[in-house]
C-alpha cells in the first residue's frame, strides 16, 4: 500500500518562477517542428482534464496538438474547474460514458493536468475496463493537502474542506491498473514535486522535465512526453526510454526516492 508522502510546499522564489508559464507556451510554438517527431496516434479518444480554477481553454494548444497528430481530444466541457463540487463527479463520468458510446467501446486515455490528474486516475480505477491509459501532469496525488500551495484555492473555489470524503480521499496514492504516468517537474512553483511521483511497478513510471506547474500542459518536453505515451500499442505499453536521441537532454527519469 502506498503511504502519504511527507514534503514542504515549494519555496517562495519557485513560486515566483511560475511566471515561467507564458514564455513556456512560446517554446511550445516555436518547437512544433520537434514535436512533429513523435510517432502518430493511433485514432483512439483521449480526455483531457483541467486543473484547478482553469477551463478547457487552458489544455486547447495540448488537444489541438494531439488532434493534429492523430487522436481525437476532447475538453471536459464542464466549465471552470472548481473542484468537486455537486454534481461535478457525476457530470465529469457522464461526459466520460459519451465519449466511450460515441467511439462504440474504444478505450479511452486519460490525461489530467494536477487536479485534473487527480480526477484522471480516480476515473480510471473506477472504469478500469474502459480506460487505455492514464498520464498526469503536475498532479499531487501521493502527499498531503499541506505540500501544495493550492489547497486554500481549492477550498474556496469547491466550498469543500480539502479532506471531506470524496473521489479524492479513497486511495488517490495508488496507481490505476493500466499504464499510468506521471509528468513531473522539480521546480514546480505549486506542488512539491515528491508528492507526484508514482511507486515504482511494471505499469507506472515517473518522467522529469524542467518546467513551471502552470507550463506543464504545454511546455515542449511534457507534450512531447504525453504523444509518446499515448503512441504505445494498446497491450505493448513500454516505459519511457530517456537514454535514446536527443532525450538526455530533455529528461532526467525519475523514480519514488
Amino acid at each position: 500500500m502506498s503511504i502519504a508522502v511527507e514534503a514542504a510546499p515549494p519555496s517562495k522564489v519557485l513560486t515566483l518562477l511560475e511566471s515561467r508559464a507564458l514564455p513556456e507556451l512560446g517554446a511550445f510554438w516555436l518547437m512544433r517542428p520537434w514535436l512533429s517527431t513523435t510517432p502518430r496516434g493511433d485514432g483512439h479518444p483521449v480526455l483531457v482534464l483541467p486543473g484547478l480554477l482553469a477551463d478547457d481553454s487552458s489544455t486547447k494548444p495540448l488537444r489541438d496538438f494531439l488532434k493534429s497528430h492523430g487522436y481525437r481530444a476532447h475538453g471536459w466541457k464542464l466549465g471552470h474547474n472548481r473542484g468537486l463540487r455537486a454534481n461535478v463527479e457525476g457530470d465529469m463520468r457522464a461526459r466520460f460514458d459519451e465519449l466511450f458510446a460515441r467511439y462504440e467501446g474504444r478505450k479511452i486515455s486519460l490525461v489530467g493536468w494536477s487536479l485534473g490528474g487527480l480526477y484522471a486516475r480516480q476515473l480510471a480505477k473506477r472504469t478500469p475496463d474502459k480506460v487505455r491509459c492514464v498520464i498526469t501532469l503536475g498532479s499531487p496525488f501521493a502527499g498531503s493537502p499541506a505540500s501544495t500551495h493550492a489547497w486554500q484555492a481549492y477550498e474556496w473555489a469547491s466550498g469543500n474542506r480539502i479532506d471531506t470524503p470524496s473521489l479524492l480521499t479513497e486511495g488517490l496514492a495508488e496507481a490505476p491498473p493500466m499504464p499510468t504516468t506521471s509528468i513531473f517537474s522539480r521546480t514546480d512553483g505549486i506542488c512539491a514535486w515528491e508528492t507526484c511521483l508514482n511507486e515504482d511497478g511494471p505499469q507506472v513510471e515517473n518522467i522529469e522535465v524542467q518546467s513551471s506547474h502552470c507550463g506543464l500542459g504545454h511546455h515542449p518536453a511534457a507534450v512531447y512526453a504525453v504523444a509518446d505515451r499515448l503512441a504505445q500499442p494498446e497491450g505493448a505499453w513500454k516505459k519511457f526510454d530517456t537514454t535514446t536521441g536527443f532525450r538526455p537532454l530533455a529528461f532526467a527519469h525519475s523514480r519514488r526516492k
